[in-house]
């Protein structure tokens, strides 16, 4: 269920004092108005550069969950980040010289606006929120996570994508000499993701910057990646250097990898099986009393949710659309 809450976690256990007084100051200020949402030209997103320091200035989101998010440890020990090995420890292993800044992403396609862009330049007249969201792998775990970002539909706008651009289309940066997974070619890198015009303009993507109050971490794809809820978490791509406008639907990697197991919309759908195992449930980690990671195999399975329980938002996208056909 979506609530209009944060979440149970105080602010406070996660930053530091000083900070988190001057975040609920900001946030009651903005309620006392009536605002939820601060507009670019009042107050710009700025993201310090050192991965793991606090980001002031984040708004809550009526569109976060009032699940318990999982522990930093959990979401940031336990993750897939194939740039950086196959194993769930791997990003976190090898990613700790990463250097995720200076960062630019090249704009390209049928858009008006394109070209080379600074990171900072993508996000800053942009207000950041805080969406605490479900995430769903398609390996059958699932997390809650307390993301921080700008809506994906305020960039693609600011963006001006021409009429005939259908599908946008995500790259990732491609650089074995750091990134040591893509000495390996298991997988066509660079990585690539894609949505439709109207999924990548629902308001519920971001472009995660932070998570838990923090600069994302490299392991869980700083400094930018996207966020769409409501899809198995291969779609939201890592470390985005490329944005490109497309009039045709494009071939993401694993769809070129694994093609009759990896669809393009990739809707979390307990009716749609992986060939290889069911998605009717999930394991949620840590999800037993405080168990960490250790948990996975030892807790019960919970019944996954259509959309990943995001339903009311975006099952007017796919009216007509035949899921099992189109997964």
């Amino acid at each position: 269920m979506l609530i209009k809450k944060p979440t149970d976690i105080r602010p406070s256990e996660i930053t530091s004092k000083s900070h988190y007084l001057n975040r609920r100051k900001f946030m009651r200020a903005a309620a006392a108005t009536g605002s939820t949402l601060v507009t670019g030209e009042t107050l710009a997103a700025i993201i310090p550069k050192e991965p793991g320091t606090i980001i002031d200035e984040v708004i809550p989101s009526n569109y976060s969950t009032d699940e318990q998010p999982n522990s930093y440890k959990d979401i940031t020990t336990y993750n897939n980040y194939y740039e950086f090995g196959i194993r769930k420890d791997d990003p976190y292993r090898n990613s700790k010289n990463f250097i995720p800044r200076p960062w630019s992403i090249t704009v390209a396609g049928n858009t008006e606006r394109t070209g080379e862009f600074a990171f900072e330049d993508i996000i800053k007249m942009h207000q950041l929120e805080e969406r605490i969201y479900r995430l769903r792998c398609v390996e059958a775990w699932s997390m809650v996570i307390p993301w921080i970002g700008i809506p994906l539909a305020k960039i693609v706008k600011n963006l001006k994508p021409l009429s005939n651009a259908k599908y946008v289309v995500f790259e990732t940066l491609y650089d074995p000499a750091r990134m040591p997974g893509q000495r390996s070619r298991w997988l066509n890198w660079p990585y690539i993701e894609g949505l439709t015009i109207a999924e990548a303009t629902n308001p519920l993507p971001i472009l995660a910057v932070g998570l838990y109050g923090k600069v994302l971490p490299n392991q869980n794809g700083a400094p930018i990646r996207l966020i769409v809820p409501w899809k198995y978490g291969f779609k939201s791509i890592k470390g985005i250097t490329k944005i490109y406008f497309s009039e045709t639907q494009p071939r993401t990697s694993w769809e070129l990898a694994a093609p009759h197991e990896y669809g393009f919309y990739a809707n979390v759908n307990p009716e749609v099986d992986h060939p290889r195992w069911s998605q009717a449930r999930e394991r949620r980690i840590g999800s037993e009393q405080g168990a960490g990671l250790s948990s996975l195999f030892a807790t019960p399975k919970q019944p996954t949710v259509m959309f990943n329980g995001y339903g009311e938002h975006v099952a007017h996208l796919y009216k007509g659309l035949d899921l099992k056909k189109h997964f």
